[in-house]
């Protein structure tokens, strides 16, 4: 039997959602024999390959380079999960959306600075006007919120999905919890 592959992606967020994953504890372990973790945050895998079966992306999309790469994730997975509150309306990283980049900026690195207080430079993403949820983006197949989604209702995604199964997580999670 061939494994799946299995990817985990960090856009903008506190990565609160791959703690959550963590936190899953031995399951991982029953994942791990059902699946090859193929790219995340949690490994040294330097770039996203082809043909992932399922993607958990946590956090907003909120930036030049998240945008560039949920775009290339989307192309490169057959099934991809909406991970916590973030990816799924933005929460948090949206809240500088009715200011704007441009005054954030300038309270992060020239207000708020200490030493060298200056703009980023070109090193540093480009902000997008406004911080989106994944799906304003690219086609998300399913969507798991919570902030973050608990080790029980992460596990219960995956499984559901590594046993060819599209969970419906309607009844099983809300906002916030």
């Amino acid at each position: 039997m061939t494994k799946a592959n299995i990817a985990t992606v960090w856009l903008d967020g506190c990565s609160g959602c791959h703690m959550s994953f963590l936190d899953m504890d031995g399951r991982l372990l029953d994942i791990a024999g059902r699946a090859n973790l193929v790219y995340s945050p949690l490994v040294d895998v330097k770039e996203f390959p082809p043909d992932v079966d399922v993607t958990l992306v946590e956090g907003a999309v909120s930036s030049v380079d998240d945008l560039e790469k949920i775009k290339m994730v989307r192309s490169r997975t057959r099934i991809l999960v909406s991970l916590g509150d973030c990816a799924v309306t933005s929460n948090v990283p949206g809240m500088r959306n009715p200011y704007g980049p441009e005054p954030l900026l300038q309270r992060a690195y020239i207000e708020n600075a200490t030493i060298n207080n200056q703009l980023p430079g070109p090193l540093v993403p480009k902000l997008l006007e406004q911080s989106r949820p994944v799906h304003n983006y690219v086609k998300v197949d399913v969507f798991l919120p919570g902030c973050p989604p608990s080790a029980d209702q992460i596990f219960w995604v995956v499984d559901e999905l590594l046993s060819g199964r599209i969970p419906d997580t309607t009844t099983m999670s809300r906002f916030g919890t």
